[in-house]
């Protein structure tokens, strides 16, 4: 199984980045996708998942209202649309595959992570 993110960068305060997750490997239409990450010298952070049960899209507060997550199961790929970036959303972004219906804002519970792509906000 391989997950590859990308779509990374600098990007100015109130700009907008749209990174993907490409998956390998496993039955995709079947696992929830979903976004973690990690800002220097915090620990890791769920972002926003995309229920296979579902679809219906779940997101951390954090985000709510400025990112969009999304899956397109014929491309096996599930993106992060990211909008009014702010500086505290620098990190490395990480997307998740997760067996469970609805998933969860657990790390610890998910199958297979990728191995993140950096996304830096500029002030």
């Amino acid at each position: 199984v391989q997950l590859q993110a990308s779509g990374g960068g600098l990007v100015q305060a109130g700009g907008s980045l749209r990174i993907s997750c490409a998956a390998s490997g496993l039955a995709f239409s079947r696992y929830t996708m979903q976004w973690f990450r990690r800002a220097p010298g915090k620990e890791r952070e769920y972002v926003a998942r995309i229920p296979w049960m579902s679809g219906n899209a779940l997101y951390a507060d954090s985000v709510k209202g400025r990112f969009t997550i999304s899956r397109d199961n014929a491309q096996n790929t599930v993106y992060l649309e990211m909008n009014s970036l702010r500086p505290e959303d620098t990190a490395v972004y990480y997307c998740a595959a997760d067996n469970a219906p609805y998933g969860s804002t657990v790390g610890r519970t998910m199958n297979y992570w990728g191995k993140g792509t950096q996304v830096t906000v500029s002030s």
